[in-house]
C-alpha cells in the first residue's frame, strides 16, 4: 500500500476508536464526594439480611426503639456515646467505653455501619462522628432516616434481633475532634490568615445571640431538603450553600454549636463533601463557661 494511503487509513482508524470512546466515556461524577457515607433506603432494604451490615436505632430509651425500628435493626442508646460525666454533659466517652459499647453491638473492623436516629436527626450523626474517631471507616447514614423509611411503607419491627459481640479495635483519630486551643487560635487568627474555616450549625437566631469570631453560619437543617423530607440536597446544591457563607474549597472546617449534637452534622456535611473535617466537642458550651469572648450579631466578626 502507498505510504500515503498508510497514513490516511491510520488517521481514519484513529478518528474511530476517538468517537467511540467518546460515546463510552461515564457520566459526570460529584468529584471529591464520599458518596459511601450515605446510603438510601432502597440500598438498605436490598441489603437487610447481609451480614456484615449492622444498623443501629439510636434513641434515648429502649421503649423508643420497642415501638418500632427497622428489622434487624440493634439498639443504642444515645447516653453510650455522647454523654460523659464531666463539666460538659455531651462529650466523647473514653476510648475504652466506647470500644466496648461498640463490641458488644456486633461491630467488627469490617462491619458496613447504618445509622438512623428517631429522636432528633443529629444524633445519628453524633454517632457517625464516635465512630469516625474511634477510626471505624465504613460507616454511613440512612439518607432520610427512618422518616424516609416509614413514608415509603417499608416494613418496621418490635422484635429485637439476636447476634453475637465481636472485637471492637478502636483506631483512634485525634484530628477528628478540635479542642479549644485549635479553636481559639482560628478565632485569633487575623482575617484572611485563618488555616482553618469555622461553621457555626444552629439556628440563625442562636447565631445572632452570639458566636465564635469568624464563624460562618450554616443551620444543620438547611442541608435537607425540608423538614417533611429530610433528605440530604445534591451535593451541588450544598456546595452552592457553602460558598454563599464564604467557605472555600481545600481548608480544614471545624464545626461547633451548643454542645456536639448539630455541629456532628456539620462534621459529616463536612466530610461527605470531601473537606478534611473537626467537630469541636465542647462548643458553645464550653466556648463561653471560659469567658470567651462571641461576636453578637450577623456579622462573623
Amino acid at each position: 500500500m502507498h505510504l500515503r494511503h498508510k497514513s490516511i487509513l491510520s488517521l481514519f482508524i484513529v478518528l474511530v476508536l476517538f468517537v467511540a470512546g467518546v460515546g463510552q466515556q461515564k457520566p459526570a461524577t460529584n468529584e471529591g464526594v464520599r458518596s459511601e457515607m450515605l446510603v438510601s433506603t432502597k440500598w438498605l432494604a436490598d441489603h437487610l439480611k447481609d451480614p456484615n451490615v449492622v444498623v443501629l436505632h439510636i434513641a434515648d430509651s429502649v421503649g423508643d426503639y420497642k415501638r418500632g425500628h427497622i428489622p434487624g435493626a440493634r439498639y443504642l442508646a444515645m447516653k453510650d456515646f455522647s454523654y460523659s460525666e464531666g463539666p460538659i454533659n455531651t462529650e466523647l466517652p473514653s476510648v475504652e467505653q466506647l470500644t466496648k459499647k461498640f463490641g458488644e453491638l456486633g461491630i467488627t473492623d469490617k462491619t458496613r455501619v447504618v445509622l438512623y436516629a428517631t429522636n432528633w436527626f443529629p444524633n445519628a450523626a453524633r454517632a457517625y462522628f464516635t465512630l469516625d474517631y474511634l477510626g471505624h471507616a465504613n460507616t454511613a447514614l440512612l439518607d432520610g432516616g427512618v422518616e424516609q423509611w416509614v413514608s415509603e411503607n417499608r416494613p418496621v419491627s418490635g422484635e429485637t434481633p439476636k447476634f453475637a459481640a465481636a472485637t471492637f479495635t478502636p483506631h483512634v483519630r485525634e484530628n477528628a475532634r478540635a479542642l479549644m486551643d485549635e479553636v481559639k487560635a482560628v478565632v485569633e487568627s487575623k482575617p484572611g490568615e485563618e488555616t482553618e474555616q469555622i461553621i457555626d450549625a444552629r439556628p440563625a437566631r442562636r447565631y445572632t445571640a452570639g458566636h465564635l469570631a469568624g464563624a460562618s453560619n450554616i443551620y444543620w437543617q438547611d442541608t435537607l431538603v425540608s423538614e417533611d423530607n429530610p433528605v440530604f440536597q445534591s451535593p451541588e446544591k450544598l456546595r452552592a450553600l457553602y460558598a454563599s457563607r464564604g467557605i472555600v474549597p481545600g481548608k480544614k472546617i471545624v464545626t461547633y454549636c451548643e454542645v456536639g449534637l448539630q455541629a456532628s452534622h456539620g462534621y459529616f456535611l463536612a466530610k461527605y463533601l470531601g473537606y478534611d473535617a473537626a467537630m469541636y466537642d465542647g462548643s458553645y458550651s464550653e466556648w463561653t463557661s471560659k469567658n470567651m469572648p462571641v461576636i453578637k450579631g450577623e456579622a462573623k466578626r
